[in-house]
């Protein structure tokens, strides 16, 4: 199993050059970045101890932002590192401006470079997020007696039918980790059935939030003017989707505008160009216009603002959902809030809306009818979520604490 894994890694790096030349011109790849994926590293290393923290994309970066935040706080740590896996990821990243922290692209798995990524870094220890498990990058940790964890450990029902098939090799590879942390029960479940004993529930580390959560841009007070119903995280066909829904109900609510955020900018031409072959009138974020009278949609072609659009909306529409990608997390929107409206593709989410259901700050459409009658109806309904929230929000403190005392205890 082992030999043909590293035999897949070593035909994607003898064709990297053409995978990473695509990747460019669809603005997925950094042109300046990529070679850090073959530990290419120009940043130095500081003095001291270095903690190592890698996710794969934005959601799981953010989800432990609050935990960087109180880490950077501690005098006896010295460095940082944040690795991830996307563009998206390094470009929020940025926005934070972390004193402690250094920000690199994941390395291939692949014994050489993952050696020379490790020689260079030397972490005292290495923290996986959720569901990042890398076979080679763990032998080579656990070979060097680096420690190792899985932090908010997520396996999911679709990605455990998978494992299952591989029983053996899973035990051997869950059983790599010093300690693994999932974030809910069903994970747990998972892992005791490839007799993973150091384990333990922390709690769901993406219902904590970060401490520069009120610091989000203030928006022009011509957007005071309009009634806002934001689409966020949208994925492919949804925008399409959520055009529809625009043109329905703006023939029922006046000065209606629709916030678009979709969750690859890069796709932001094509978005626009269906857009005005629906004949709505559009502004772009990065153009920074005035809104007219007319303006139908508002698209966000650029990252990091979204917080800054919840806090001036009422609804807003979680992408992800429509089409089967499992949904995006919820709970940001819900701290301004919000009420949730989103698609039965939720399986990425599930205890959290769960929860969001039981307190009705969120409500599944499962077709376009229902979407577009739930909007309209939390659009004109008079509701006040401040109670709400407020309970979300001792929980995610709660669970970051919990993370955060016991990551101290590891290091």
């Amino acid at each position: 199993m082992r030999l043909l894994y590293n035999l897949i890694i070593c035909i994607i790096i003898i064709f990297s050059p053409i995978i990473i030349f695509f990747r460019i011109i669809k603005k997925k790849e950094s042109p300046k970045r990529f070679l850090e994926k073959f530990s290419f590293l120009q940043k130095k290393r500081g003095r001291g101890k270095l903690i190592w923290f890698h996710c794969s994309s934005v959601g799981e970066f953010l989800s432990i932002v609050p935990l960087i935040e109180k880490l950077e706080k501690e005098k006896d740590i010295r460095n940082i590192l944040l690795s991830t896996s996307t563009l998206s990821s390094s470009k929020i990243f940025n926005k934070f401006k972390f004193k402690k922290t250094i920000h690199q692209f994941y390395p291939i798995d692949n014994p050489i470079i993952i050696c020379k990524f490790l020689n260079h870094w030397k972490p005292c220890a290495v923290f996986f997020i959720e569901s990042e498990i890398w076979p080679e990058m763990l032998r080579v940790l656990h070979s060097r007696k680096i420690k190792t964890y899985l932090l908010n450990a997520r396996i999911s029902k679709k990605s455990f039918a998978r494992w299952k098939n591989f029983r053996e090799t899973g035990i051997k590879i869950f059983n790599i980790f010093d300690y693994i942390f999932p974030q809910n029960q069903e994970t747990l479940t998972y892992l005791k059935y490839f007799k993973v004993k150091k384990v333990k529930i922390l709690g769901n580390l993406k219902f904590s939030e970060t401490e520069r959560v009120n610091t989000s841009k203030t928006l022009p007070k011509f957007f005071n003017k309009k009634k806002i119903f934001c689409a966020a995280s949208t994925h492919n066909n949804e925008e399409e989707i959520i055009s529809n829904v625009h043109l329905k109900l703006r023939k029922n609510i006046d000065n209606l505008l629709t916030i678009l955020i979709p969750r690859h900018v890069e796709r932001s031409q094509k978005i626009l160009e269906n857009l005005k072959e629906k004949k709505l009138n559009c502004i772009c974020h990065s153009e920074n216009k005035k809104l007219s009278k007319n303006t139908d949609v508002y698209l966000v072609d650029v990252y990091g603002e979204s917080k800054a659009f919840y806090s001036i909306s009422k609804v807003v529409f979680l992408g992800g959902s429509l089409v089967s990608r499992g949904g995006q997390n919820p709970l940001e929107p819900v701290r301004y809030g919000c009420n949730i409206v989103h698609g039965k593709h939720v399986f990425n989410f599930t205890e959290i809306y769960r929860m969001l259901h039981k307190n009705k700050l969120a409500f599944e459409a499962k077709n376009f009818s229902k979407l577009k009658k739930i909007i309209f109806r939390l659009m004109v309904k008079e509701q006040n979520n401040k109670k709400k929230v407020n309970k979300f929000k001792k929980i995610g403190k709660s669970i970051l604490v919990k993370n955060f005392r016991k990551i101290r205890v590891l290091i």
